[in-house]
């Protein structure tokens, strides 16, 4: 038991226990019954391609996420395309990140700060739903955890404490380490971090409230300042490019009041757990870290988001190591409180709250490991598909980016026509592929006896408005009739039949 141990035994390995918890989190029911959706689609498909199609499509479509596609194309090749090999690193990302927490707080607040920390972080629930999804956002929090852990290592050199292990120690390695194999490794970090997501550089006013709280001297901020740069200035080239495909996020809304909601709760919870910590400016400590971490980000992105629409919490999933360091900066001044007066109740506080708020999440932890935690399921249709086709059966799909279902499980769809499809998304260089003209399309549907229409779910499904995909639904509407009709986990694929 962990309450038997010393303080400074049970130090280190202390980030193994969160890394470890964090991990058999995001196994467990990492499949989600062999289910992906269209968001995870992408990745899936694009990772299949080579290296030198994926380059391409990057000049058209998804530069942002281009570092990404590159790394799971070496994953699927090394490995296999397979939803363990779409989702595991995010789920080592995310207990990554746990790791960095716990020494963080360890280093800030003592033992039980950095042990509550690091386990409540895989139990958040936007954490838990990022924890086992096919894209980058697991892995700017790792980075960013990385890079907070750099950074109070830093802060913490500057004076010659080296014990570290108490709260609010400013710990460090001593003044005579050299120092910039670490700042070389911060800026390394928030630049990879930018390249996967470059709202992540956030991050970088984050650590400048910390610098501010805790009145760093003028040769740190120079020296942040210029590895800050650094990391922006690697990826302006990227900012400045995708902006030219701004129109992939313009289905994004504008923001409104009830948007706020959510954040508003962050920064309260936040806020008290904060003020457990005690903070001042005398010190280094959680809430000087873990509260701009959380906030910053958050306040960013809603203000960009008055400018062109971008709210979307997964952008700024990262902030969540922020509220999981207060989270553990609050249990840690709980068991400092109780500890006086219950010694043997103090050593069980952190675990047994965390057990008991695992319990109280269990619903929410089954719900985001089921199918249904997300919109639609593309493997799930083409099963459907497969069942369904016939031999010279022809498929088209509505809107066009459902497309991605034959894309992911192309076997399913062996025998089928796609009559709308004019160039694959390889040869086109894009998600989706280029599609024939309305008039083309017309002809090739009424020269066909039996079509398949794959789309979306009727409670989820929006009017057609490309007029490719008003010229589909108008013909099978009018020269066709419906004879099966299936719908499965957000998609629905129906069978047409030519009248007369």
């Amino acid at each position: 038991m962990l309450c038997h141990i010393s303080a400074a035994r049970r130090g280190h390995f202390l980030w193994l226990v969160p890394f470890l918890w964090t991990l058999a989190l995001g196994l467990w029911g990492l499949s989600r019954d062999d289910s992906v959706w269209r968001d995870e689609a992408a990745t899936w498909q694009v990772a299949g391609r080579s290296a030198g199609d994926i380059w391409n499509m990057l000049g058209n479509v998804d530069a942002v996420h281009g570092l990404y596609y590159l790394l799971m194309h070496g994953l699927f090749g090394v490995f296999g395309a397979s939803t363990t090999t779409l989702r595991l690193p995010s789920v080592l990302a995310v207990a990554a990140a746990a790791a960095c927490v716990a020494l963080i707080g360890r280093r800030l607040g003592g033992f039980w700060t950095g042990l509550g920390g690091g386990l409540a972080l895989g139990l958040l629930p936007a954490v838990q739903f990022y924890l086992q999804e096919g894209r980058p956002y697991a892995l700017v929090a790792a980075g960013a955890g990385l890079s907070t852990l750099l950074l109070v290592s830093l802060l913490g050199s500057t004076d010659g404490s080296t014990d570290g292990s108490g709260p609010g120690s400013r710990g460090g390695s001593g003044p005579g380490r050299r120092a910039w194999p670490r700042w070389t490794a911060y800026g390394s970090t928030v630049l990879v971090c930018a390249l996967l997501n470059w709202l992540s550089l956030l991050i970088l006013p984050a650590h400048a409230v910390t610098l501010w709280w805790v009145r760093a001297g003028r040769g740190v901020w120079l020296r942040w300042a210029a590895y800050g740069a650094g990391a922006l200035a690697g990826a302006l080239p990227l900012i400045l490019f995708s902006r030219g495909q701004s129109d992939q996020v313009s289905w994004i809304p504008p923001l409104t009041w009830h948007m706020l909601i959510g954040p508003g709760i962050l920064l309260a919870v936040g806020g008290l757990a904060a003020r457990a910590d005690r903070p001042d400016r005398t010190r280094l400590s959680v809430a000087a870290v873990g509260l701009p971490l959380l906030a910053v980000p958050q306040l960013g992105l809603i203000g960009l988001s008055l400018v062109q629409p971008l709210f979307l919490d997964r952008y700024v999933l990262f902030s969540m190591v922020g509220l999981a360091l207060l989270i553990g900066a609050a249990l840690g001044a709980a068991v400092r409180a109780c500890a006086p007066r219950f010694p043997r109740t103090a050593d069980l506080l952190v675990p047994g709250v965390v057990g008991v708020a695992a319990l109280a999440l269990l619903p929410v932890e089954l719900g985001k490991r089921a199918p249904a935690s997300r919109v639609d399921d593309v493997l799930a249709v083409a099963g459907e598909v497969a069942r369904l086709k016939q031999d010279g059966d022809a498929v088209v799909f509505v809107p066009a980016a459902r497309r991605d279902t034959a894309l992911v499980s192309p076997g399913a769809f062996t025998g089928l026509s796609d009559l709308a499809l004019a160039r694959t998304p390889v040869a086109s260089a894009t998600l989706k592929g280029e599609e024939a003209e309305p008039a083309r399309i017309r002809a090739a549907l009424l020269a066909q006896r039996r079509v398949l229409l794959v789309t979306d779910a009727a409670k989820v499904a929006k009017a057609p408005s490309a007029e490719r995909d008003k010229t589909k639904a108008a013909v099978l509407r009018e020269h066709f009739a419906v004879v099966e009709d299936r719908q499965v986990r957000g998609r629905r694929v129906t069978v047409y039949e030519r009248r007369g």
